[in-house]
């Protein structure tokens, strides 16, 4: 029984995969969401195949199939979170003739002209702001490792007077050559 996804940004964002460098959604995840199966999702790429070009869509290699699947089966087994690895592993996956398709950004856009049920344009609409929130998200990450790494800079210096002047504490004195006092 398929789980009913609220189009939420945050629940749609766990269906967003990182390929090729790139944020991708497997057709079969689209396919859920549109409410079609991953073969209908196809067919309809298939005839309208000029509006999918190389940066909006490709295949999956054996090597990636193989290590997403990997991955899925691997965080398939935590509790009763439902992920997108979770319904994958489960159900979609299994018994595949053909390798997944990964839609990019502009992929998932092109499909609203593709499928244009009531449906699809709530679906797209949801998904085009999970990709906006993903890149503010890597944005804010971004922004946060570069003021941590000033921070440490700025206190690695203050903190190198610190640890000298430990050092100069700790080190036993060096015997002097002139002693000092009554000698017997």
């Amino acid at each position: 029984m398929p789980v009913a996804i609220i189009l939420k940004p945050e629940n749609l964002a766990q269906f967003v995969v990182f390929l090729r460098s790139e944020k991708v959604m497997l057709d079969s995840d689209l396919a859920t969401l549109y409410g079609v199966e991953a073969r209908a999702l196809n067919q309809a790429v298939a005839r309208n195949r000029r509006r999918f070009r190389a940066d909006f869509m490709f295949q999956l290699t054996d090597k990636e199939y193989e290590s997403i699947r990997s991955q899925f089966v691997t965080t398939s087994g935590r509790g009763a979170v439902h992920s997108s690895q979770t319904v994958m592993s489960s159900r979609k996956h299994r018994g595949r003739r053909y390798r997944p398709y990964a839609f990019t950004e502009q992929g998932v856009a092109m499909l609203s002209s593709v499928l244009r049920s009531s449906r699809a344009v709530e679906v797209n609409i949801a998904i085009m702001r999970a990709f906006v929130q993903l890149r503010r998200l890597m944005d804010s990450n971004r922004d946060l490792a570069r003021k941590i790494e000033a921070l440490e800079k700025k206190y690695d210096e203050q903190f190198a007077v610190v640890f000298e002047s430990i050092k100069e504490l700790i080190t036993p004195p060096s015997p002097s050559k002139k002693r000092i006092g009554f000698h017997s």
